[in-house]
C-alpha cells in the first residue's frame, strides 16, 4: 500500500500500477473492507489480454481482483461481493465454471450484469469486488 492516505482510507497500489495513469485507484481500503475499482482484462502495463477470448479475459480480470485485494491485506478467498459486467450474457456459463476455480464457500454475493459497452471496446468483462480484511 502506498502512503497516500486520508483519515480512514488507504489507497491500494501495485508496482507497476496499471490504473495510475488514468487517475484511478486500484482499490481503497476503509477499515476492514477493500473496495476495488473495476478490474479489466489488462496486464500490469495496462495492455488488454486475450482479445476476443472471454475465458482468458475473465481469468485476467479475476487475477487482477486477487492482486488488488491481496495488496490491501485481503484476498480473493475473502471477497464478499462481486459485480461482474459483461458485454454478452452468453458468457455466464464460462464465468460460472471459473467461479468454481477461484472461490470457496461461503461464496461471495454476486451480481452478473450485461452492459452495452465497457471503457475499452476490446474488453468483454470487468469485475468490481469488495473484500474483507481478517
Amino acid at each position: 500500500m502506498s502512503a497516500e492516505e486520508r483519515p480512514g482510507r488507504t489507497r491500494v497500489t501495485a508496482d507497476p500500477d496499471w490504473y495510475e495513469s488514468a487517475g484511478i485507484s486500484l482499490g481503497i481500503r476503509v477499515g476492514d473492507l477493500v473496495f476495488t475499482s473495476g478490474q479489466a482484462p489488462v496486464d500490469v502495463h495496462g495492455a488488454t489480454v486475450g482479445a476476443g477470448d472471454f475465458e482468458a479475459q475473465a481469468r485476467q480480470a479475476l487475477a487482477n481482483v486477487s492482486t488488488v485485494l491481496g495488496r490491501a491485506g485481503s484476498g480473493i478467498d475473502r471477497a464478499v461481493k462481486l459485480t461482474v459486467f459483461v458485454t454478452d450474457m452468453a458468457h455466464q456459463d464460462v464465468f460460472a465454471r471459473l467461479r468454481a476455480e477461484f472461490y470457496v464457500a461461503p461464496f461471495p454475493a454476486e451480481s452478473f450484469v450485461q452492459v452495452a459497452a465497457l471503457a475499452d471496446p476490446a474488453w468483454l468483462i470487468e469485475i468490481e469486488a469488495v473484500g474483507a480484511v481478517e
